[in-house]
This record gives C-alpha cells, structure tokens and sequence, in this order.
C-alpha cells in the first residue's frame, strides 16, 4: 500500500489552493490536531498541518498547508473527489480507514459551525465567536454546508446561504490581515465588508523545533445575491462589443456609475481603516528604498521575459521619480491585493472582501503599512484586463472591438477616481508620481504572472507597459 504521505502529496498537488506545484517540493511530514469528534463517533474529524520543502540544499523554505482530515470506515460515494487515501491509522487502533477533505465532507464540517457558535476549546484550538451587537446574522445550528468552486488559495463553504466560513490553507504564524483587518473595520461599524462573525486559530508544531500559532478560519456573513465585480463589469463589456458601432457611454450596460459608486466605496473603507488601525508616514529614505525593490523586480522580470526589455527603460523612470520624491507618503493598512474580484456588487452597494494581501508574499509583508495609491492602482489595472480579456477571448484581431476595449476601460478608471476623490478629498490622479511607480510595478507582477501561467494573456500588460513607458518617456 502507498504510504499515507505519498497520498496526501498526491492529494495536494492537484488542488488549486497548494502553491508548491512549480516548484520541487515533497511532503516529508503531516502533524495533527485534536480530535474535533468524540470518541467512538464516525467521522472521526480533526485537522492536518502539512509540511512541504524543497530538495536538500535549496532555498525553498519549509511551508506548513491546512488540511481538515475526515475519516471514515468505509468508502463514501458522494466524497470521491475529496479522496486522500487509505491506511491503517495508529491513532484510531490501526483500523483501515479512508480519508478525505473534511471541508467537503457535510458529516463533518458541522465541528466548525458549532465551535465558532459556542466559543469551544480545545488542545491547540480556539473557536472565537464574534459576540456582535443584537440584529446581527445569526446562523442556524442545522445549517448545511456547500464548498464554493470559486476559491483559489483558501477554500471557501457557504452554510445555509447565511454564512461563509474561509479555511487558510497555506498557513503563517501571527495574526491573518483578513481577519485582523474584516474583524476590526466589523467592530468599528463599517457596512462596506461582510460582517465578521467569528474566527477559528491553532497551534502547529514548528519544523525544527516549538510551537507556531495563527488564525485557521473566518465566519463572516454570506452576501447573498451578491455579484463578484469581474463578472458584473465583463458583462457590461460584453454588452459594449455587441454593440461595436456605440461608445460606452452609449450603450445600456455603461459600468461607469457603478465604478464611480466603487470609487467611493473604496475611498471610504481607507478612511475607516486609518480610523481603526492608524496611520504613518514615509519619508524620502523609505521611498528611495521602494523604488529600489520596483527596480529590482523590473530588472528581474526583464530578466526573463524578453519582449518587456523595450519599455524597462521608461519603466525605470517611473521608480527614479519615487526615489526623488521630497514629498512624505501617508501610509495605513490596506487591502492589499485590490481588483475586480476582490468585490461585491449587493442589493445595499458594493462590499470589499478578501483582505488577505498577495498570496505570494509573507505574512510581515502583508501585514505592513502601505500607501492606498497602491490598492488604487491595482484596481486601475483591473479594469485593462476586464476590457482586454474579452478582446483576446472573443474578437482577436478586431481593431474597433480593441478601440472600444481601450474606451471601456479608460472610462471606467475615470469614473473610478472620480468617485474616490469625491470621498477621499484627494483626487489620487493628483498623485501621478506615486500612481505611476505603483501601476509600474504592478504591470511588471503581471507580466511575470502571464509569462508563467497564461503566456496567450501576456499582451495585455504589455500592451500598458507600452503605453506607460512611453508616457514616462515623455514627461521625463
């Protein structure tokens, strides 16, 4: 029989929320929980950490994935797609069992909705409800749970269409940003993010010795009916390409209202978070060391994609300008990785969700103050690719489908600070040396991305790397 490691590596490798598989990793080890269920109960439930490195010698760290663990005496029908493996596990008296995900196990996700409703403590877990003001959502006890497909570095399960409980998979020691932030702009009152309803955190062993700790789940409130802005504003889009002979502004489904209400929404969930979380300043040495990094990654990332080497010239003006700056940066938390899809469109107005920050970087990294002109710009790039996506997919090669696609987003950017400045006070456009360096960078992450993972799409940060660096040029 395989060994129960060599099933959880092949588990993992082919789930979208493990992050290794571009690398050479293995899994050399899975510690585990306390029992969620009691003894004698079937499914016997608790939760895996896995415990992921790369070769002898190479500098992939060691990274720790969540991974709730449901066994059951027998094969079950229904879960064949949540199959870890088989094997005779010591700590159930070496009875043969088979092992599944338990967040697609519905006999077992029921741990974590009364954990979080009744506050309960374990070895090693905590189950923290949110003890919210009278009228909040309350969840019922027999809420059945449905994992949503939509999710890609954590797993996400709707109970009851009422609440939304989010898994970490790749796991930090220290506070998760989504909770710490969600939890805190809850607290303060916000309407424009989903009610926080409770969190779960948990110990790990530490490879090599100790113990780590951290957040392992959130419970905030379902936006149902809600729409994702990616697929509200692509439909607008679609609706513009139909009609390929009218300007945007022209046709029924213009998206620029509602980018100018998202303008706004965002511009005051910044003002909620300075209010809650605090603010701080940069000064020219911090700007200098920015624009260092940016020209690092563009150094790199000219490095290995070729056709980016002709705009890395004007690229690079754009951070010599940052480093210029004389002028002191206001800094907060933010969100961090801010586009369409980190957005809800509801009957009440638009929500921001997933304060998690990039994926990709460390937890200190997310965690850390930035500037709200880089959630800005990333929402600026955004609104290219709802455009250009369509255009690539759908009508390749046709230049008045390309000049509306070009209008669309332009439009809809406008739009977007327009709304912005009106709350902010600040027109952020005000702030083209730091908007500039920002949406560099950012152009600079998505070419690497689509370099990697959908060469076909890498046209379109191209595209505006192209017209960026020449804008620099320009102006320089």
């Amino acid at each position: 029989m395989t060994s129960h490691l060599d099933q959880v590596q092949s588990f993992c490798t082919n789930q979208r929320w493990f992050g290794e598989k571009g690398h050479d990793v293995v899994v050399d080890a899975v510690a585990t929980s306390a029992w969620l269920s009691d003894d004698g109960v079937w499914p016997a439930v608790r939760i895996g950490f896995v415990y992921c490195s790369g070769p002898p010698g190479s500098d992939i760290p060691i990274r720790v994935y969540q991974l709730p663990l449901s066994y059951h005496q027998a094969p079950v029908d229904n879960l064949g797609h949540a199959l870890i493996g088989d094997w005779a596990e010591q700590d159930l008296d070496d009875t043969r069992v088979w092992v599944y995900d338990a967040l697609h196990d519905k006999e077992a996700t029921p741990y974590w909705l009364e954990g979080l409703t009744n506050g309960r403590t374990l070895d090693g877990l905590e189950f923290h409800p949110v003890h919210a003001p009278e009228g909040a959502t309350v969840v019922p006890e027999d809420a059945q749970s449905l994992v949503l497909t939509v999710e890609q570095s954590n797993t996400s399960l709707v109970f009851g269409d009422v609440a939304l409980l989010k898994v970490f998979r790749r796991l930090e020691p220290g506070s998760n940003p989504g909770v710490e932030i969600e939890s805190a702009l809850t607290e303060s009152g916000s309407e424009l993010v989903p009610e926080v309803l409770g969190s779960a955190r948990g110990s790990w062993p530490r490879a090599g010795g100790g113990t780590d700790s951290g957040e392992l789940a959130m419970l905030t409130a379902f936006q149902k009916n809600a729409t994702d802005g990616w697929s509200f504003a692509t439909s607008s889009v679609r609706d513009l390409y139909a009609e390929a002979d009218l300007h945007a502004a022209e046709v029924g489904g213009d998206f620029a209202g509602e980018s100018h209400r998202l303008g706004a929404s965002t511009a005051q969930v910044h003002s909620e978070l300075a209010k809650a979380l605090g603010t701080d300043v940069w000064e020219q040495a911090k700007l200098v060391e920015h624009a260092a990094a940016m020209q690092r990654r563009l150094d790199q990332a000219v490095a290995a994609i070729p056709e980016l080497a002709p705009y890395a010239a004007g690229l690079g003006r754009a951070f010599d300008a940052l480093a210029a700056t004389d002028q002191p940066v206001i800094v907060q938390r933010i969100h961090g990785d801010f586009h369409l899809g980190q957005v809800l469109r509801t009957i009440d107005g638009w929500k921001l969700i997933d304060f998690e920050g990039e994926p990709a970087k460390s937890l200190i990294e997310r965690r850390a103050l930035d500037t709200a002109v880089k959630d800005i710009a990333g929402m600026l790039r955004s609104f290219d690719y709802a455009a250009r996506s369509l255009l690539l997919t759908d009508h390749e090669g046709d230049q008045q489908i390309a000049y509306r696609a070009a209008e669309w987003a332009t439009r809809n950017q406008q739009a977007f600070c327009d709304g912005y400045a009106e709350v902010a006070g600040t027109d952020p456009r005000q702030q083209s040396v730091l908007l500039s360096a920002f949406l560099a960078d950012k152009l600079i992450y998505e070419c690497l991305y689509e370099a990697r993972n959908r060469p076909t799409w890498l046209r379109i940060p191209l595209s505006a790397a192209a017209a960026l660096a020449e804008a620099e040029s320009v102006e320089g």
